[in-house]
């Protein structure tokens, strides 16, 4: 199974290469792949891009996102995504569900009646049963 960011790597690619955006984490990185004359804002994570281009890059990194999120559910379905993040996350060791819920927000604010609280919460308790069934502790 795919993750979210094997949809959204090539599209987010391109949006970088189109507006100029790039990473660097050091002055050396940022003097290699910078443009003389550009002011670059750095959009955190060392993501940095030139200042005229940001709003456009975050539309269309949102709107890459949206793409990838449809394609996920359109392949997977949202029991699978659930499980998928359940056990990405291990939170069949933790016990916390938090970071599982954070990487589904997209998810869910898109697609709000596939990923109601309790379609996770049952996908969860499923995934608890398989974790304790093959000692996944």
């Amino acid at each position: 199974m795919k993750y979210l960011s094997d949809y959204t790597e090539q599209a987010q690619t391109l949006a970088f290469e189109r507006h100029g955006a790039f990473f660097a984490f050091g002055q050396k990185q940022f003097n290699e792949k910078r443009r003389e004359g550009v002011k670059y804002v750095n959009m955190g994570a060392g993501l940095l891009c030139p200042e005229e281009n940001v709003a456009q890059l975050i539309e269309e990194l949102d709107a890459g996102y949206k793409d990838a999120v449809r394609l996920d559910v359109s392949e997977n379905g949202a029991e699978k995504i659930i499980e998928r993040e359940y056990f990405n996350h291990e939170t069949q060791l933790t016990g916390d569900k938090t970071a599982m819920l954070d990487s589904l927000v997209l998810h869910i604010e898109q697609f709000p009646e596939l990923f109601t609280d309790e379609a996770i919460k049952l996908v969860s308790r499923k995934c608890h049963a398989l974790a304790v069934e093959n000692d996944w502790f």
